[in-house]
């Protein structure tokens, strides 16, 4: 299978850096586009309580944030010859906005973190992850960091 397009949601985390390092080296293997995805939650809650200008300064400031990693990665990419583009969107459904973009670029494989949440911590926060599996239609490879799940690092 050939994958030209390759597509990682990316939030920041070490796990999300995990998922584009293993994305990076698969997109060299196959010549691949690599495509990096931020989704930022709206600022606009509708309440006519709260004051969403703070609401729109932190998604401001979320999105500079978000471009300046992008940037960042950009440039990784450039030095291993791998095409690159990025897109930070703002959504209230991540999952289902990142299936959506994956379909309407035609990826051909998603690489993401998975934050590894279990028991009671899933089923109440839910999972971007899980939610991508369920919802895209494309293969998805779900990374997760070796050293997360590791003796040492339960201590």
């Amino acid at each position: 299978m050939l994958f030209r397009n390759i597509m990682v949601p990316f939030d920041g985390s070490s796990l999300s850096k995990h998922a584009f390092k293993f994305a990076l080296d698969m997109a060299k293997k196959y010549q691949s586009k690599l495509t990096i995805v931020t989704c930022i939650g709206d600022y606009d809650s509708g309440s006519w309580y709260v004051d969403n200008r703070i609401a729109y300064l932190d998604f401001k400031r979320q999105y500079k944030a978000a471009k300046l990693e992008h940037k960042r990665l950009e440039d990784i990419t450039k030095k291993s010859n791998v095409p690159f583009s990025s897109t930070v969107l703002q959504t209230p459904k991540i999952a289902n906005t990142l299936a959506n973009y994956a379909k309407s670029r035609k990826i051909d494989l998603i690489v993401m973190g998975s934050h590894g949440r279990t028991g009671w911590s899933k089923v109440i926060l839910g999972s971007v992850s899980n939610g991508v599996l369920h919802t895209a239609r494309c293969p998805i490879l779900v990374v997760k960091n070796a050293s997360q799940n590791s003796p040492a690092s339960q201590k």
